[in-house]
């Protein structure tokens, strides 16, 4: 298989990030229903004994050393991590970059589903009477951000502040956890890939961004994701054939001039193809056992 072109991968990454953007904002639900969503969800957890928010969001309250890492951490990692993985993958993995690529983008646009018809007032929204304190609110003076999540100081506005459920700060610190994981020869990469879907989780409970269960439902979008990377590869290779079929239909000059060789008979300096790859791509994920064809030459 072909190795993708940065410039084309970049371009399409863009594409993507920028409609997953614009849907944020395009998805923002009222007020009063994000926080019923909010409240409901709180309750669900308090029933399960899963609000591990309240504790995690006390200690970061109480200890700047943590809560201030940690909001410099939601506020850049996100952004961070996942383009240097993509990068990472591309470059030492060709193989297996555009499935990995595929699952990303797949489990992203599930999750702008989830921000459409879930719109979730997070913990640090919700009336103080709850117990939640927003922590990059309280330690803003510290770094670029405002009282307004994680955006810049004065652009709060282009921010969707109800796009709790489900978190993708965990979907894709747990999407750069298994690339670690699996494609990461030094150990010192794997324990990385298990560490980062990890601190993270605790880092959005800590900071009151998202509740417990935002966490397991990004993970979630992520499983779903993965089932659907081999289907979306079929239809995207499926589409590109079409393309490809159309423009070969176009005549092609001959350039032989009538003269052909007999059987057995090789052109002088006439050598055998192979293709050889760093990789075996990937259909889909975790992996696939399919091999390239190896053309003949005759």
């Amino acid at each position: 298989m072909r190795k993708p072109r940065w410039w084309a991968e970049l371009i399409l990454i863009g594409v993507v990030y920028a409609a997953y953007s614009c849907g944020r904002l395009v998805a923002r639900g009222d007020a009063r229903s994000a926080v019923d969503h909010g409240l409901a969800i709180l309750d669900l957890e308090k029933a399960l004994h899963l609000n591990a928010e309240h504790p995690l969001n006390r200690l970061f309250t109480e200890t700047p050393a943590l809560a201030i890492p940690a909001d410099f951490a939601y506020a850049s990692l996100h952004y961070v991590v996942t383009p240097a993985v993509l990068i990472w993958l591309f470059r030492r993995r060709p193989g297996r970059y555009r499935a990995a690529r595929t699952w990303l983008m797949v489990s992203t646009l599930l999750g702008l589903i989830g921000f459409t018809l879930l719109p979730t007032c997070p913990p640090r929204l919700l009336d103080a009477g709850h117990g939640f304190v927003d922590t990059m609110a309280q330690f803003s003076s510290y770094g670029w951000w405002g009282a307004e999540a994680s955006a810049p100081r004065g652009m709060g506005a282009m921010t969707n502040q109800y796009a709790a459920m489900p978190s993708l700060h965990v979907g894709w610190a747990l999407w750069c956890g298994v690339m670690l994981w699996r494609y990461g020869r030094a150990p010192l990469l794997k324990a990385l890939g298990v560490a980062y879907p990890l601190l993270t989780t605790v880092i959005v409970m800590g900071t009151a961004n998202h509740y417990f269960l935002d966490a397991v439902a990004g993970a979630a979008v992520m499983g779903f994701g993965l089932l659907l990377t081999a289907p979306a590869l079929r239809l995207a290779d499926r589409v590109r054939g079409m393309f490809g079929s159309a423009a070969g239909r176009e005549d092609r000059p001959i350039v032989s001039g009538g003269w052909e060789t007999s059987a057995g008979e090789r052109i002088p300096g006439q050598r055998s193809s192979s293709t050889s790859a760093d990789d075996t791509p990937d259909r889909g994920l975790p992996c696939s056992s399919e091999a390239e064809s190896v053309g003949k030459a005759r």
